[in-house]
C-alpha cells in the first residue's frame, strides 16, 4: 500500500473499476484533503535517481511501427486493458500548439512513486508521439516499497511534447524518494490552478463510472481536452514486474509480445480518442485500423 507525504494512502486506481476487482488487483487512492495538500505544495528535486532517457530508447518508444498498431488492434491477451471515458456537455480545454495556436490540450497528474502511474505513462507516450514529438524524457522507477515495486517508466518532470494537433501538460505531483519525515515522498511539481480544478472536478464519480466516494481523486489522472478522461492505470503495472526498460522498450516493435500488446492496445484507445479532438488529424493515423478498429469500441 502507498502513501501520501502527510498520511497513509494509496494512489493510483486502475480504469475500469470492476474489470480490475474481478482480477483482484489492489487499488489505490488519494483523500481530497490530501490533494489540496499536494497540488499546493512546491517543487523539489527529490525524485529520486531519475536520469535522461538515451535516444535508442526515446527511438524505440516514438517509432514503433504502423503495422504494429495495426496487428495489435485493441488485443491484449495477458491481461484486460480499459478504455478512456467519453464525458459529456464538458468545455473543450486548450492549450498552445509548439506554432501558437490554440490546440486541445492534455493533462496528465501522477507521481513518480506510484505504480500505476508508471505504466500509464508508456502508453500516453506512445500514443502522444504519434501526435508530435518528446524531448526532455527522464528515467525513472516507481517507488521500492510501493506495490508493484520498481516499476520502470519515465518522468514528465522535464517533459516537453511538440505537436501541430496538441498540448500536453504533464504534472508529477510527488518524486519516488520518501521523505522521512513525512512518512511519504516528497512534493516535486506545484499543479496550476486550473489543471487542479480538473482533477478535483473529472476525477470523482460524477464523471467515472462505477468510482467510490473513496476512490476518487486517484493516481494517475488524465483528462484528454475535457472530453474524455482516464483515471488509473489502463492495464496492470503487474505486467512489467521484473522487466527491465530497456527490455520493454525493445519488444515494442514485436506485436506478440503480451506486454507490447497491452501497452500498444491502450495506445490505440487513446489515440482514437486524441484523434476526435483534432479531426481526425494526422490522417495517416487517425484513418490507420488499428486506430479505427479502438474507435468502433469506445
Amino acid at each position: 500500500m502507498s502513501t501520501s507525504p502527510s498520511q497513509q494512502a494509496t494512489s493510483g486506481r486502475p480504469a475500469g473499476l470492476f474489470t480490475w476487482i474481478a482480477v483482484s488487483i489492489v487499488l489505490v487512492v488519494v483523500a481530497a484533503l490530501v490533494v489540496v495538500k499536494v497540488t499546493s505544495g512546491s517543487a523539489s528535486s527529490k525524485s529520486g535517481t531519475d536520469s535522461p532517457t538515451s535516444s535508442a530508447t526515446l527511438s524505440q518508444l516514438t517509432t514503433i511501427p504502423a503495422s504494429v498498431f495495426n496487428t495489435v488492434g485493441v488485443t491484449s491477451g495477458a491481461a484486460p486493458v480499459a478504455k478512456p471515458i467519453a464525458i459529456k456537455n464538458q468545455p473543450v480545454e486548450t492549450g498552445l500548439s509548439s506554432t501558437g495556436k490554440k490546440v486541445p490540450n492534455v493533462l496528465y497528474i501522477g507521481a513518480e512513486y506510484c505504480p500505476f502511474c508508471a505504466a500509464q505513462r508508456w502508453a500516453t507516450i506512445v500514443a502522444l508521439s504519434r501526435f508530435g514529438t518528446w524531448s526532455g524524457l527522464q528515467n525513472t522507477a516507481s517507488s521500492s516499497i510501493d506495490s508493484y515495486p520498481n516499476t520502470p517508466s519515465f518522468s514528465f518532470l522535464t517533459a516537453k511534447f511538440s505537436s501541430p494537433y496538441l498540448s500536453f501538460q504533464g504534472i508529477e505531483q510527488y518524486g519516488n524518494k520518501p521523505d522521512p519525515a513525512t512518512q511519504g515522498y516528497y512534493p516535486l511539481m506545484k499543479t496550476p490552478k486550473a489543471a487542479n480544478h480538473d482533477f478535483l472536478k473529472y476525477d470523482t464519480p460524477a464523471f467515472v463510472p462505477g468510482m467510490s466516494v473513496q476512490n476518487e481523486y486517484s493516481y494517475p489522472f488524465m483528462s484528454l481536452a475535457n472530453q474524455t478522461l482516464i483515471s488509473g492505470s489502463q492495464f496492470t503495472p503487474g505486467l512489467l514486474a521484473n522487466l527491465s526498460r530497456d527490455s520493454i522498450a525493445a519488444q515494442l516493435s514485436t506485436p506478440s509480445s503480451p506486454v507490447t500488446q497491452a501497452i500498444i492496445a491502450s495506445a490505440n484507445y487513446l489515440t482514437a480518442s486524441l484523434c476526435k479532438l483534432t479531426k481526425q488529424q494526422p490522417a495517416a493515423v487517425c484513418t490507420s485500423p488499428g486506430v479505427r478498429l479502438a474507435a468502433k469500441g469506445l
